[in-house]
């Protein structure tokens, strides 16, 4: 399996037309990038979220021109520490023009089943997917494209279960 990294992933949104979907799944991550912020907000110090200036800058442009960007966090309840980290953050996604719901483990739809290994998906325009992929600790290795149609469709089907389902950041009260 030939794997993209997060920067290579982040450049499909210079080149989706519509809408960026993503589906969480996790309820801990590990990524280079959110180590050490994630470590300072355990510790209880502030932080100037540089390091989520690039991210920003992306999302407010493109959802700038007009395109959505969605996501859907399948979580546990009660939250994890990095969830409850992450859920502190999430105001600055909305505030840059992403819609990000939530949704308890626990309420998802009976019997659904999970594309792609059940790890997580970016799906773009409804014919590209990049799905994350995790070693065994839980650290992102990189993302695999992914432009199968019957895959794609079966993300299509599951992102608007669980779209109809989520819950708006703004509602979501754990």
């Amino acid at each position: 399996m030939d794997l993209i990294t997060p920067a290579q992933r982040d450049e499909l949104f210079n080149s989706f037309e519509r809408d960026a979907f993503h589906l969480e799944l996790r309820d801990d991550y590990g990524s280079p990038i959110e180590d050490t912020p994630y470590a300072r907000w355990q510790r209880g110090e502030p932080d100037d979220y540089a390091w989520l200036d690039e991210w920003m800058a992306l999302m407010k442009r493109v959802t700038g021109e007009g395109k959505t960007v969605r996501r859907v966090r399948v979580v546990s309840e009660p939250h994890s520490q990095y969830v409850t980290w992450e859920r502190s953050l999430t105001h600055l996604n909305i505030d840059v023009g992403e819609d990000i719901r939530w949704l308890p483990r626990h309420s998802l739809p009976g019997g659904i089943t999970f594309p792609v290994d059940g790890d997580d998906w970016w799906l773009f325009d409804d014919r590209v997917l990049a799905v994350g992929r995790f070693d065994l600790e839980g650290r992102v290795l990189g993302s695999e494209i992914i432009e199968d149609p019957d895959t794609v469709a079966a993300c299509v089907r599951v992102r608007d279960l669980l779209w109809a389902d989520a819950i708006r950041h703004v509602e979501y009260k754990p």
